[in-house]
């Protein structure tokens, strides 16, 4: 399973930015599917995650400003991220639990550069 994320980018403080996130391969089903981040310096955070049946979980930091969306037919998640803050600056990486057959396992993009200047 190959994860390849787009959007990231250069941002003032308010803007806003989308990330999307397809995977492609061998794919029999995809469980969750998710964004994750890592500032300089620091671990990497979960910010969203979409399951399967459509429920979403959003890291405190980032409620009522980013909205987790998925497009299961294109096997595709998005993040909007609005209001974005200096404070979200990182390297965005696309996460998928998926399987190809029997098996689920964890699939990582290569991560998406965001940087939110004040």
């Amino acid at each position: 399973v190959q994860l390849q994320a787009s959007g990231g980018g250069l941002v003032q403080a308010g803007g806003s930015l989308r990330l999307s996130c397809a995977a492609s391969g061998t794919i029999r089903s995809i469980d969750r599917m998710g964004w994750y981040r890592q500032a300089p310096g620091k671990q990497r955070e979960l910010v969203a995650i979409a399951l399967s049946g459509g429920r979403t979980t959003y890291a405190d930091s980032v409620k009522g400003r980013f909205t987790i969306s998925r497009d299961n037919a294109k096997n595709t998640v998005y993040l909007q991220m609005n209001s974005l803050k200096p404070e979200d600056t990182g390297l965005y990486y696309c996460n998928c639990y998926a399987s190809r057959g029997l098996a689920f396992n964890d699939y990582w993009g290569q991560g998406t550069l965001v940087t939110v200047s004040s």
